[in-house]
Parts: C-alpha cells; structure tokens; sequence
C-alpha cells in the first residue's frame, strides 16, 4: 500500500462499538485512545495487561477474556487487532474485511485497511500524521508540527466563529519587550487572538506577525499621560469577549506585578466573562538582568523590595545588602534618593539606571545615593527605566572599579 493510496479523513466514534482484539501494552494505548474519542470499546483477549484491567475494573471498556472469535465482528464499526500474533491479527483483519468493516492490523501495517496515524491535540486541533508506514518517522513530524503551533510559528487563529459563543480574555505578561522572553503559552494565545490590546511597552515586534484582520487596540500608557483610562481599558476587553472574540490583553512585564491585571481580570470575571491569566518576566528582575546585576545574590544581598514611588521608600529595609527595585521613577529620582539617605541608606551605596532593557539602544548609568540624580540629569535619562539600589550593582561589569565587589562570602 503506498501512501498515495490513503484516504485521509477523521472517524466520529462517539457512542459507537469498537473492538480491540489483543490486551498487550500496544491494544491498551489503542484502547486508550478509542476511549478518548467516546466510543464503546469492547476488548477480547484470554489475558490482558494491567492497563486494560484498570479500565475495566473502572468500568470504562469490556473486557472479554478469550480468544478471538469471528462473530464479535456483529454491530462493531471498527476494529483494532494487537495481539501479537501475526496469524490472529490477519484473521480479524480478514473477517473485518469480509464485512466491510474498516480494522487496523498492528502486525502488518501493508495488509491493513486503516492507518492510525501518529496524533497529537494543541488547543482544539488534533494533529495526525501518517508518514508511509514509518511510525516513528511519523510520530518525529507530529512532534514538530505541534510544537510550532504551541509556539505560535503557525497560524492556529480560528476564523469561523460559533454564532452566539461568547469569547474569553487572556492577560498576558509580555515580559520587557524582547520577542523571545515571552512565555510560550503567551506566544500561543497572541497567534490564536481576534483582537489584542497592546501596551505601549512589551514585545511590539510580535505585533507585526500577526494576520492583516486582527484589530489592535493601543491602550498605551506614560508616565503621567493616561490616553486610554483604566475603567475604559476594561470596558474594552468585556465588549469585544461579549461579541465571541477571543481577546488578548498584551502587557509588558508581568500582569500582575505593578499591571493593573488584577483590576482587569477582576472587571472581566464580574461581567462573566473567562479570563486567563498568562504570567510574564518582570521588568523588575529582567532589566537589571540585562544590565548584569542580579536582584539577589549570595553573600551580597539575600532579598529586595519593589516600589513604584518615592512615598514607600520609607518602609523598606535601607540597607546595601538588601536590593532596591525602583519601576517609573525617573521623574521622582532626587526625592527617591533622599528618602532612602533619610532612612538611613549609606550615601555611597551604588545605584544603576537601565534604560530601555534588552533593546538595542539599552544604556545603563552608575553612581551612587548621593550622585545618581545629577548624572541621570546630564545623561538626560528618560523612562522607560529601572532603578536598583544595592550592593547588586557592585556586581554589574559595567560598574566602575571604584564601585566593584571587593570582597565575597562563601557561606551559604
């Protein structure tokens, strides 16, 4: 059989009788599967595997222990043979034949009348892959091809919609704007999207891959300079989930750390509305990454603090050893800065300023409490931009030898 000879197509098996002939591991996966698409499976074997006894103890398949004979053929519609044995397989085979009965031979694939092909499901799409009678080649393109759509690099947007359906939103943290540090999950959600409502701020450059009716929405949002309000943001992802579309809310960072998508996924919830939340890389670690300085590190600093505000700057620990996280605060800096010295902050505690993190243009500026707010004015340092405070910095290889680690512990 050459595999331009195959017909293929998708059997409804719901409600209907199957039989598997044989109980050995290959029948149980098969059976498995059978279950899986509802059928009513019926297995005949003198002896069968621990599988195939689980199920039908659970109730979940019959299992009849004996050899094959030619009338369990009567009312099936399908037939699967793994027994084992070359002669039986190509007797059920045979006798399936004679009724016009379609039946997988697991013995000889040549000789059967049916292909199973190798099977995967990514969302609702299921994948099946013959591949000339070569099941691991066969399994190897399955493999591949869901792999792509998890990822997004195939287009697995739905473009014929249920009359009436209602649609979900997804919340997805877009990490710090780098199209390769969002999550897969996220990069699934975004390519099966009717409508995405972008912040200013994430992987934009996804933006340009998506199809040409896709409506993106522009909620953008500076500091200070609101165009799209809040209350309006949310009103927009319930109306458009309200008309069936399948809504992706694509913000930079994480959601649900400095995000607002609490407030968002609350709104959508209250208005019955499914909402998913996707949770991204965090500016708040990924930039001072991108700059070489970790938020925490042994011997250095054991913790840190995250504020949006000079105002809480008061109430966390104002010490070297433990790291400063500062998002939007450009505009506030001096005040920041003298807060921390008012709490108690050592004036010589280094302090980096990473602009516009993992994109080309990133820069990075490094002093200290007491100099940081003078040289971000020269440097003219703009948002988007975060702020560490720490010893941390130390740790930067753009940290000048002045402020350079000069000792480490190596107590854990």
């Amino acid at each position: 059989m050459a595999i331009q000879d195959i017909y293929p197509t998708a059997l409804r098996l719901l409600g209907r009788e199957v039989l598997v002939v044989g109980a050995g591991p290959v029948a149980a996966r098969r059976a498995k599967t059978l279950l899986d698409a509802g059928a009513r499976v019926t297995v005949v074997a003198p002896e069968a595997s621990d599988q195939v006894r689980e199920l039908n103890d659970a109730g979940l398949l019959t299992w009849v222990p004996r050899t094959y004979q030619s009338s369990d053929l009567e009312k099936v519609w399908f037939v699967q043979t793994a027994t084992g044995n070359k002669t039986v397989d190509a007797q059920v085979s045979a006798d399936a034949e004679e009724r016009r009965i379609w039946s997988v031979n697991a013995s000889d694939h040549e000789a059967s009348a049916a292909w199973t092909p190798a099977v995967a499901m990514v969302e609702d799409i299921k994948i099946a892959v013959n591949a000339g009678g070569d099941p691991r080649r066969a399994m190897a393109v399955r493999d591949a091809v869901a792999t792509a759509l998890e990822t997004g690099s195939l287009p697995i947007r739905r473009h014929r919609h249920r009359d009436g359906a209602l649609g979900n939103v997804a919340l997805v943290g877009g990490g710090p704007g780098h199209p390769g540090l969002i999550t897969v999950r996220g990069r699934l959600l975004l390519a099966q999207a009717d409508v995405v409502v972008a912040d200013r701020l994430g992987p934009r450059e996804l933006l340009n891959e998506l199809h040409a009716d896709v409506q993106v929405i522009e909620v953008g949002k500076t500091p200070g300079h609101h165009p799209v309000p809040q209350e309006d943001i949310n009103a927009i992802l319930v109306e458009h989930a309200q008309q069936g579309s399948r809504v992706v809310r694509l913000k930079g960072g994480d959601p649900y750390v400095l995000g607002r998508g609490g407030e968002e996924a609350q709104y959508c919830r209250d208005h019955g509305i499914p909402v998913e939340v996707v949770p991204g890389v965090t500016s708040a670690i990924s930039v001072p990454a991108a700059a070489g300085i970790p938020v925490t590190h042994r011997g250095v600093a054991t913790g840190f603090s995250v504020v949006t505000g000079h105002q809480e700057l008061c109430e966390v620990p104002a010490r070297p050893d433990h790291t400063v996280v500062l998002l939007m605060g450009v505009a506030k800096l001096k005040e920041s800065m003298v807060a921390l010295l008012t709490s108690g902050m050592p004036a010589e505690t280094p302090v980096a300023i990473v602009e516009r993190g993992y994109a080309p243009d990133q820069r990075v500026t490094i002093g200290t409490v007491v100099s940081i707010a003078a040289q971000a004015e020269a440097a003219g340092v703009q948002n988007p931009a975060v702020i560490v405070v720490g010893d941390v910095v130390r740790l930067s290889p753009l940290a000048p030898s002045n402020l350079k680690i000069t000792r480490q512990s190596t107590s854990h």
